[in-house]
């Protein structure tokens, strides 16, 4: 796969710039059917960057309510890359 398909989005929210100061650790929204090893060397090329560790969980769709129409979420994979000591993404980076 190619890494621009791998990797969908970065996760924006305050606990992954938590997971980003305190531990090195940069959250993705990432394709499904990709793996560890895949979403490695993505983040590798994309960034230029040596990861370290890649946890990877798939979160589970949520009931929506808007007015009386009714629905859910979709089903995603989120992906926690560990960086090397000293390496960072700018694109996370407040500028």
């Amino acid at each position: 796969m190619d890494p621009h398909q791998v990797i969908i989005r970065p996760v924006i929210s305050e606990k992954s710039y938590n997971l980003i100061e305190n531990e090195g650790q940069y959250t993705f929204e990432v394709d499904r059917r990709a793996n560890k090893n895949q979403i490695k060397r993505a983040v590798e090329e994309a960034f230029d960057v040596s990861v370290q560790r890649v946890n990877t969980t798939n979160v589970k769709s949520k009931p929506k309510r808007q007015g009386l129409t009714r629905g859910r979420t979709s089903t995603w994979k989120k992906a926690v890359v560990k960086l090397a000591e000293g390496d960072r993404i700018e694109l996370f980076e407040g500028v």
